[in-house]
């Protein structure tokens, strides 16, 4: 009961990504529906961008990235934050599970929402698994950030939820099933808009893994998972359900019939 009424007084969401276009593509049409639900809204992402790119030097790819990360936030109506780690090199260790503990105990986030837990890169994966320590860790009292002035530890265990991978696969190519289907039919256009800010990844991505058209590539993977919740586009999630997290269903509690439970999986 004490965790219930706590976490009734929240109004905030919490998105934490490695990367500043990874939101976009996975999860901005849901967290656009929570923003319109007037839910206060903090975006995050892990690296600066400095690999971002075939030509420009890392400070100035880094300062572009940024900026294309404000613009889009800004269109969120959210709050960004960058932990300033760099591109590849994000490790699972104390200084950066301290920075993301600090940031969720700042945040003090109702519902979370991070990478799949098993992505198409290493950065992804180690994201989705710091968020994960992080939710279940910012309220013990004994874990010290080593940041100075602290945020005080929460008073309870948001609820964690993993965007599908990008291209829906893991690693091996086998297909990563989503629980849970946003219709984002409604506000896709947005969607689309907030993913043009990022002009500077359509010729890296394009480079590295050879999507030809980045905003193209957000339609085709919208109108698949939309396929699947019946809609004319839909974003994918899973809900972390292990031991100590809240086991009730927050994202549908809040979008109601937005929500499309896939009935090929178990939730």
């Amino acid at each position: 009961m004490a965790r219930s009424r706590v976490r009734g007084k929240e109004n905030t969401i919490l998105a934490v990504f490695a990367h500043a276009d990874d939101m976009e593509f996975v999860a901005a049409g849901t967290l656009l529906h929570l923003a319109d639900r007037g839910f206060k809204l903090h975006t995050a992402i892990m690296t600066r961008g400095n690999c971002g790119s075939t030509h420009d030097a890392p400070a100035v790819i880094a300062r572009i990235r940024r900026r294309e990360a404000t613009d889009s936030a800004r269109l969120l109506g959210a709050s960004f934050t960058c932990l300033e780690e760099d591109d590849l090199n994000i490790f699972y260790d104390k200084r950066t599970l301290g920075k993301v503990m600090e940031l969720v105990r700042r945040v003090n986030p109702r519902l979370v929402l991070t990478h799949s837990p098993s992505d198409y890169m290493v950065d992804h994966e180690t994201t989705s698994h710091l968020a994960q320590t992080a939710c279940f860790g910012a309220l013990a009292p004994n874990y010290k950030t080593g940041v100075r002035p602290a945020a005080r530890p929460t008073g309870f265990i948001p609820h964690l939820y993993y965007a599908a991978p990008m291209g829906g696969r893991d690693i091996l190519g086998s297909p990563v099933r989503s629980s849970l289907l946003v219709d984002t039919s409604d506000v896709f256009d947005r969607q689309m808009e907030m993913l043009a800010c990022h002009k500077s990844q359509r010729e890296w991505l394009l480079a590295h893994l050879g999507m030809d058209n980045y905003t193209e590539f957000l339609r085709r993977r919208s109108e698949e998972q939309g396929r699947e919740a019946g809609v004319a586009f839909a974003e994918g999630f899973r809900q972390h359900l292990g031991g100590g997290f809240p086991s009730d269903d927050e994202l549908t509690h809040i979008l109601g019939e937005r929500v499309i439970k896939n009935p090929g999986t178990q939730t």
